[in-house]
């Protein structure tokens, strides 16, 4: 099953594959015998996760998007205060290849601009031996987490007709920006942007930049960390060359773009974008790669200066119903086979803003228990807000799955009820109580795994009692002749919380609720008791007020054995007495196992 991430990017592509604006650069003759049909974008998530469409992994040349990275590598090797006082930070206005230093001090006023990406060529040291080149071509390719290699016929097209670019280097030796002869700067500089990438390698080095300089395919630091804040701050006022105020306006995400057709993107903390499509604008931009994240940022809402756009994982914690159930208590027989099929319904406890850098991890988690589960719980407790970007992406999800006959339900929904509804996924699909959600989706796995299963259990005797499961005949035939006996109606209360417990219940028919009085005429369902089981041990046993309400769901029949009574079988039956504590405490042996097992799942 195929993520709503994917089918975005596949409409985007789609959408703009057949635009035949712009122009292939043809001012390095090698680069116009680029495909202008050659379209690809990709988005790497913070945790490694790439979604991909079209041309991908079609190689290309960085060109000017190695500019930012190598920006990264002279700071390392020189520091901040000795980088600036070469290169400045301030938008030129200018052209990328125009011959832009600042008067007097002949600085260049960034290094996105030609002038300034030679100037930091000239501050990257060599170092044990290894050329600049050298240098740089590992540091980018730990940025993209493969080994990057030069183009040799690109480089010596570039070289050939670089003489625009050997003017800016004397230039910047004559103002000693760099204090050597230029020309191997200059080759260092040609070779950077004839490094061979494909628009994956682009999504993963923005990525890398997203995740505080870690590479998050590889695992390894590929940036400095201090220094990833720099290399962003310049891509945003400078990465787009004359179009970077219209850029951080419309689409406010740092960037680099490069003559070969490439746009990498990055929104911090989150994730990387990449494109390729060789036609450019008239400022040396990808045509379809403005369009597409034009888009993107707009139909995602991934404008870093959105003011919900927070880091925080929307995924609190999962867990299925092999570890939680619902309150419902079921015959020992019953909830064995639901604990061995419980996998089939999984939970995902949800908080924080879902939008869509925070909702996609879900997104792909739902599509990977597509293969697992029949039913996934959405819990929107911890959840405060959701954006229509997450509400649109829910409804293609919740679709997906239903084809694949998967049911996603959501509960705890609360004021994001209605919204989650008029998305399409309807009220059938909300559930007040994650319990009420739980109950549902284990009906359905019980109807398919135990077809005679009756949800409702018929009236029993005391022979088919679990408390009285061990009593022979004679044992039987007392307690029958000796019990009390009781009806209650549907809603009645049988057990007031704070009552003297002298009374120990045994269900013979029907059906009854243990609820914990909220106040305000709420409650919360602690436990479900049907015909077969029995109800108030606890406080029977050590004489405690009543802890918990017991209220009728059904109509009851109820056996009742009394305090008295109690103590009379003890004195006069004993080994009947020890038969009956042997299995209540056999009964709470399983409830704590159980709850030890809730308690370990929730803690994750």
């Amino acid at each position: 099953m195929k993520s709503p991430v994917s089918h975005v990017l596949k409409v985007l592509h789609e959408r703009y594959a057949t635009l035949r604006e712009g122009k292939v650069a043809d001012y390095i003759p090698e680069l116009s015998k680029a495909n202008p049909d050659w379209f690809g974008i990709c988005i790497a998530t913070r945790d490694g996760h790439l979604y991909e469409v079209g041309d991908t992994r079609q190689k290309f040349t960085i060109q000017s998007i190695s500019k930012a990275l190598s920006y990264g590598l002279a700071l390392e090797d020189r520091g901040e205060d000795h980088v600036l006082k070469r290169i400045g930070v301030e938008p030129s206005g200018d052209a990328f290849n125009a011959i832009s230093l600042k008067p007097g001090s002949g600085a260049p006023f960034n290094p996105m601009i030609n002038a300034g990406a030679i100037a930091t060529c000239g501050q990257i040291l060599k170092i044990d031996g290894e050329s600049r080149i050298e240098r740089i071509a590992k540091y980018l390719s730990r940025c993209a987490g493969g080994q990057l290699e030069i183009d040799e016929e690109i480089y010596r097209s570039e070289s050939m007709t670089g003489h625009r670019n050997r003017a800016i280097g004397w230039m910047l030796r004559n103002f000693d920006i760099i204090e050597e002869e230029p020309r191997e700067i200059l080759e260092t500089y040609f070779q950077q942007c004839s490094l061979k990438v494909t628009c994956a390698d682009l999504a993963v080095m923005g990525a890398t930049l997203a995740n505080q300089g870690f590479n998050p395919i590889t695992g390894e630091r590929a940036i400095a960390h201090e220094y990833v804040d720099n290399v962003l701050g310049v891509m945003a006022s400078c990465g787009m060359y004359d179009w970077s105020g219209e850029w951080i306006y419309r689409v406010g995400l740092p960037a680099k773009s490069g003559v070969g057709g490439g746009i990498l993107a990055v929104l911090p903390g989150q994730l990387g974008i990449g494109v390729f499509s060789p036609p450019l604008d008239e400022q040396g931009n990808s045509v379809r790669g403005i369009r597409v994240c034009m888009d993107l940022a707009r139909e995602l809402s991934l404008h870093m200066f959105n003011p919900s756009a927070v880091p925080q994982p929307a995924l609190r914690r999962s867990y299925n119903a092999s570890q939680v159930n619902s309150r419902r208590r079921l015959p020992a027989i019953t909830f064995r086979e639901l604990r061995r099929y419980g996998d089939r319904i999984r939970v995902l406890e949800l908080q924080g803003p879902l939008l869509f850098s925070t909702f996609e991890p879900v997104i792909r988690e739902l599509v990977k228990q597509a293969a697992y589960c029949q039913h996934i719980i959405l819990n929107f407790t911890y959840v405060f807000s959701v954006d229509a970007v997450s509400l649109r992406m829910l409804h293609q999800v919740w679709q997906q799955l239903a084809e694949a006959g998967v049911r996603l339900i959501c509960c705890h929904a609360g004021r994001h009820g209605h919204p989650i509804a008029a998305a399409g996924l309807g009220e059938e699909s909300l559930f007040t109580t994650e319990d009420a959600a739980l109950e549902s989706c284990e009906n359905e796995v019980l109807a398919g795994i135990l077809p005679h299963h009756e949800m409702v259990p018929p009236p029993v005797g005391l022979l088919d009692c679990t408390l009285f499961s061990r009593c022979d005949a004679a044992e039987l035939e007392l307690l029958g002749s000796r019990m009390e006996s009781a009806s209650y109606a549907a809603g009645d209360t049988i057990i007031q919380s704070g009552s003297r417990a002298d009374e120990l219940f045994v269900l013979t028919s029907g059906s009854v609720e243990v609820r914990l009085n909220l106040g305000n005429k709420r409650y919360q369902r602690l436990d479900v008791f049907s015909s077969g089981m029995s109800f108030g041990e606890l406080a029977f046993l050590d004489a405690s007020p009543r802890s918990a309400d017991v209220v009728a769901t059904a109509g009851v029949e109820c056996r009742i054995i009394t305090r008295a009574l109690f103590e009379e079988i003890g004195h006069a039956h004993p080994a009947l007495k020890a038969k009956i504590l042997n299995e209540i405490a056999l009964q709470l042996c399983d409830r704590l196992r159980q709850a030890n097992i809730e308690i370990s799942a929730l803690r994750n």
